[in-house]
């Protein structure tokens, strides 16, 4: 194939709900730019998309398809992207590299929560949106519900480019408003005629030409000018007006294809490649130190690589944009975040699992390399005149989280190296073993995320996994003050053991006084503090301690240890074996004996004293609550706040938004197990979700009840 240059290149992703039709019309773009000379079918398990087993089998999209096609001498580099939000990574990933959206709207259900949701990713990256409203060969496909949908529950002012003239099964006809042509289509391979508009049609035609003139103008004030002098624009003019409007996101223009007939494919080609922004007018990409970095294909080379792969036989595949400069084969770069020297033996233009071999490419483009050494996503490649990162992409936080073991406990150590090489493809596919919880936990965007790579493990690595409920991470914690002394003793012949430590604990928080007294049990307590440590907790929160030692009883060396002692119980906390947190403790006497006292005598004395003191310090258990933000169609809303509250949830405030609601609650996690399947079977799957961690709050007394019979009950099968 031909070499690019940047002027010559437009990075478009295709984006959408499920079954909205995007890997068929991808063929089809493949087809029209003859990098295939067959259309294959989602039936036939043949397309360029959807070319894994797992997507054979489920018949949709699951991973991001990265392919290119040639059309009047430029280069279309598409990425073709799963609808469902359980992939969103795959999105996430398209949108830091592609400059242009194209999101196809189904005929027959217009714009779905799905629509939303990628509508919301696109906004919060900036991303100009061109609409595609596909399928309009469907049966039950319907024009005017599509359009009315699109204008009540787009953000960005849809303009309509082109109408159909017949939609249902016989759609073989529209009329373009920007071209003022009626296209007719001969057969199912984009083989059309270019006509005139027929008369029944062109009081409509000339009504969205000019809706689409004025568009147009609005994005210009030299365009303004000439329409109110002239009255319209000329189509270059018109091209222009929406190249701003696009660009800035002010329109959405709006098209007509069947991606299953070829019909409106090569039309929607030529906008992309006369009005779309291309990487020379898309904005900058940035560094990390926000410098602004043009793609200017003579500076020095700069690559992003924004999605890896291992393929069997082959290693791991590195899929990247050029930002700048230009890539050769054989040319040696540099990894921006490890500082190694990495070598681009072989540079591919990629039409899905096909890969074509090239020996350069400049800024703009998107390619692979394979077999690099220590280069994962994210990373920034770079020429030795200077060494940048660009800024990298952030992930939505994981929805879903489950413990995994294997079937057969003799793969364990297996399953930990597949989970790490399957997170490494996938960035939103987060995989950690809890200490805390004793669980591989792994989380994901939703269940049948989790499920996908459950099958994967199956089928490709012959690993049998189980999910389990995964454990939850509370911590534990006290209310007032409370004292105790210990006294460890032990003398079994020999050297003994000896310890005494009176202390006292008292909750923590923020900006409190230094202590000074205590009253406990009538007794008076004063504090004269000879040293104090304050120890930030791994698992979040404070400990503060404290030595308040008069007179010698406890010689400073032991301090330590029973700090240690201490520490060792906040690991495992007296209530439920959780983490304990922001804790103030003040040891202010004890005893020792010259020959049997030692560490390990008052480190116990100090475990066990501290033990003692949190069991009667109203102690709490402290549980991790997110707020959950959903996403739902207003139809549905009771089911789903009925079910948010069996879930204890804090309902914090609903929102109405074109057609959809937003209820935003602060849920315990350990009741948002599974809620993605509840969530979907509430709303035939037309609602999504999003959590983020809030804080810890203390569970209500029935629920602490519950989780005291349970682990005492497990310390006794223990």
């Amino acid at each position: 194939m031909k070499t690019y240059k940047t002027s010559d290149i437009k990075n478009v992703v295709l984006l959408g709900a499920p079954g909205s039709g995007k890997t068929t019309l991808a063929e089809a773009m493949a087809f029209e730019g003859k990098v295939i000379d067959r259309r294959g079918s989602i039936e036939n398990d043949n397309t360029l998309s959807d070319n894994t087993d797992l997507e054979h089998q489920y018949k949709r999209s699951i991973y991001p398809t990265i392919l290119f096609t040639e059309f009047k001498e430029k280069k279309l580099n598409i990425i073709d992207t799963p609808g469902s939000d359980d992939f969103c990574g795959g999105l996430f990933s398209a949108f830091k590299v592609a400059d242009v959206g194209l999101m196809l709207f189904n005929a027959q259900s217009g714009f779905e929560a799905g629509s939303e949701v990628q509508a919301r990713y696109a906004r919060s990256m900036g991303k100009p949106i061109i609409a595609v409203v596909n399928q309009l060969d469907h049966e039950k496909a319907n024009w005017e519900l599509t359009m009315e949908s699109l204008r009540s529950s787009s953000r960005v002012k849809p303009v309509i480019v082109q109408y159909p003239i017949n939609p249902g099964p016989g759609f073989d006809s529209f009329i373009d408003v920007l071209m003022m042509k009626m296209y007719k289509f001969k057969d199912d391979n984009g083989t059309r005629e270019e006509l005139d508009i027929p008369e029944s049609e062109m009081e409509r035609a000339l009504e969205l030409n000019n809706t689409l003139v004025e568009a147009a103008a609005e994005n210009d004030e030299n365009l303004m000018e000439l329409y109110f002098e002239k009255g319209t624009l000329t189509q270059d003019e018109m091209r222009n007006g929406l190249k701003i409007g696009l660009a800035k996101r002010d329109l959405m223009p709006v098209f007509c294809t069947s991606g299953k007939k070829d019909i409106g494919t090569k039309r929607l080609m030529e906008f992309v490649i006369n009005v779309a922004p291309g990487p020379l007018k898309a904005p900058a990409f940035k560094t990390v130190d926000g410098q602004e970095i043009a793609a200017d294909e003579n500076g020095s080379a700069v690559a992003f690589i924004f999605k890896s792969s291992v393929e069997q036989h082959i290693g791991e595949i590195s899929y990247f944009r050029i930002i700048r400069g230009k890539l050769t084969e054989g040319m040696e770069v540099i990894n921006a975040r490890t500082g190694n020297k990495e070598k681009l033996a072989q540079l591919f233009a990629v039409a899905g699992k096909n890969r074509v071999k090239v020996t350069e490419m400049y800024a703009g483009d998107i390619g692979c390399t394979v077999k690099l050494k220590g280069t994962k996503t994210n990373d920034t490649l770079c020429g030795a005149n200077e060494v940048l990162q660009i800024e990298p992409m952030t992930f939505p936080d994981p929805r879903y989280r489950a413990a995994i073991k294997a079937t057969n406990s003799a793969d364990d150590e297996k399953l930990g190296e597949i989970l790490n090489k399957l997170a490494f493809e996938d960035p939103t596919l987060l995989v950690e073993y809890s200490k805390e919880l004793k669980q591989t936990i792994v989380q994901g965007q939703g269940e049948h995320h989790l499920n996908i790579m459950k099958t994967t493990l199956a089928n490709n690595y012959k690993v049998d996994v189980e999910f389990l409920a995964p454990r939850i991470s509370y911590r534990e914690t006290i209310t007032k003050v409370s004292g105790a002394d210990y006294r460890h003793k032990k003398q079994s012949g020999g050297a003994g053991q000896f310890g005494e430590v009176h202390l006292v604990i008292e909750p923590y928080y923020e900006g409190m006084p230094e202590p000074t007294k205590y009253k406990i049990g009538g007794k008076e307590i004063t504090v004269n503090v000879k040293g104090k440590e304050e120890i930030e907790l791994e698992w979040g929160g404070k400990l503060q301690f404290y030595s308040s030692i008069v007179g010698g009883a406890i010689d400073a060396r032991f301090l330590p240890a029973i700090l240690k002692g201490i520490m060792e119980k906040m690991e495992e906390g007296p209530l439920t074996g959780s983490y304990a947190r922001d804790i103030r403790v003040v040891v202010y006497d004890g005893k020792m004996h010259p020959v049997d006292s030692n560490e390990i005598s008052f480190k116990l004395a100090g475990r066990n004293a501290f033990r003692e003191a949190f069991r009667n310090a109203g102690p709490k258990i402290m549980e991790p609550v997110y707020t959950v933000e959903v996403l739902v169609p207003s139809d549905k809303m009771g089911d789903v706040m009925s079910d948010m509250q069996s879930r204890r949830a804090m309902i914090e405030g609903m929102t109405s938004d074109a057609g959809f609601d937003r209820l935003v609650a602060r849920v315990p996690l350990a009741e948002m197990y599974r809620y993605s399947t509840t969530l979907s079977s509430l709303t035939s799957g037309r609602a999504t979700y999003s959590m983020k961690f809030a804080s810890f709050e203390q569970v209500p007394s029935d629920v602490q009840d519950k989780l005291l019979k349970a682990y005492s009950e497990q310390d006794k099968d223990e």
